[in-house]
């Protein structure tokens, strides 16, 4: 017997006790990375949800096997909020879709959840009315003719089926509870509301294809009331994508068996958490970059040397040269030297061994940076 087959169903039940722990460390441990980022300037924060938001969209894309360009998406993702890029990219229609599914979900979090929003994010997931090579019905809910919507693994002939959705004669009614409940106001902390939402919507898969990524998105929007904010500093799709058969384990288990969602709900928290954690490795390098300019700016540098030191921050490859530097700054090779010469007199540029015309620089660390070097 499937889930949605209870005769309780969904009127789900968890054990509050059990969740009381993970619960309250996974919201002290938001609180704190929200505190954090905050203290933080708009740039850096903005730089923060950018990299966050294009990790989001990757991996949840990732999880159903799809691989996406991560440039393509940071690229259509900071076209949106308007941030400026040193190397954009085109960008296919595949990535705009979900990107535009991700962003709607997250930036517009306040904003109601409702029928008529869900075609719209399915319709963007498939531009072209086709999952794959197959045509499918696109920003509507899957039809009869469909047939049973069964989530299955094995080759032809010998399937296993490890989930059967709901009748598509009762989608109509299954989500319109969905909506009502997302809607409602309750005595529910966001965090719990994410993972049951994540789970219900999941077991009614709506869909003919999607049902996961839009599962996913509603967790994020949630999260994003949880965290009272559109910017995300977290991934929650990111751990999803790390912990996957986990994930795909405990949806398993958890539609096989009762309405009593304690299971799930741990482990959707205990994620959450690891998430929150995980957080620092995506924000490493904006973090230290912050910390290289809170440095650098008690004697600024000029307008050639501050455009040199953001290149070298994002991604630059190789080690700075004269030439380079000439070339990027669109100044003379003295100029170049001489600009180089007080960053390294600095020490916010390090010479590497070796010298003549194989002179290269690299740019200090956070940790490197001495503060008796800024005067």
């Amino acid at each position: 017997m499937w889930i949605h087959e209870e005769k309780d169903w969904p009127n789900f039940i968890w054990d509050d006790k059990a969740l009381t722990l993970l619960l309250a460390e996974a919201r002290h441990k938001q609180g704190r990375l929200l505190g954090k980022m905050e203290a933080l300037g708009f740039p850096i924060r903005q730089e923060a949800s950018l990299n966050i938001l294009t990790a989001d969209v990757v991996t949840s894309s990732a999880i159903e096997g799809e691989r996406l360009d991560t440039d393509e998406v940071r690229s259509s993702i900071a076209r949106r909020l308007g941030i400026p890029l040193q190397n954009d990219k085109p960008v296919g229609r595949d990535v705009e879709g979900i990107v535009e599914m991700m962003l709607d979900a997250t930036q517009n979090f306040d904003q109601a959840l409702t029928e008529e929003r869900l075609f719209d994010w399915h319709a963007a997931l498939f531009p072209t009315g086709r999952s794959g090579m197959h045509r499918i019905t696109v920003g509507a809910w899957r039809p009869a003719k469909a047939g049973p919507m069964q989530v299955v693994s094995g080759p032809i002939g010998l399937e296993t089926v490890h989930y059967e959705a709901p009748d598509a004669s009762r989608i109509d009614a299954e989500m319109t509870e969905f909506l009502l409940w997302f809607e409602t106001e309750l005595k529910l902390d966001p965090m719990l509301k994410a993972g049951i939402a994540h789970l219900w919507f999941v077991s009614i898969h709506p869909f003919e294809d999607g049902n996961g990524r839009i599962a996913r998105a509603i967790a994020d929007m949630a999260l994003a009331r949880a965290d009272g904010t559109s910017n995300r500093f977290y991934s929650m799709s990111r751990q999803i994508e790390k912990e996957r058969k986990a994930y795909y384990m405990q949806l398993e288990r958890q539609q096989k068996g009762r309405v009593d969602i304690t299971a799930w709900l741990l482990w959707f928290l205990d994620c959450v958490s690891h998430a929150i954690d995980n957080a620092k490795d995506t924000l490493s390098s904006i973090l230290s970059k912050a910390e290289l300019w809170s440095r650098i700016n008690l004697a600024p540098v000029n307008e050639r040397q501050r455009l040199i030191i953001n290149r070298m921050l994002d991604n630059f490859k190789g080690y700075m040269t004269t030439s380079k530097y000439s070339k990027l700054a669109k100044c003379s090779s003295d100029t170049a030297l001489r600009d180089i010469r007080e960053l390294v007199a600095r020490h916010i540029l390090l010479q590497n061994p070796g010298g003549g015309r194989s002179t290269s620089y690299r740019l200090v660390t956070a940790e490197e940076l001495e503060p008796s070097g800024d005067g």
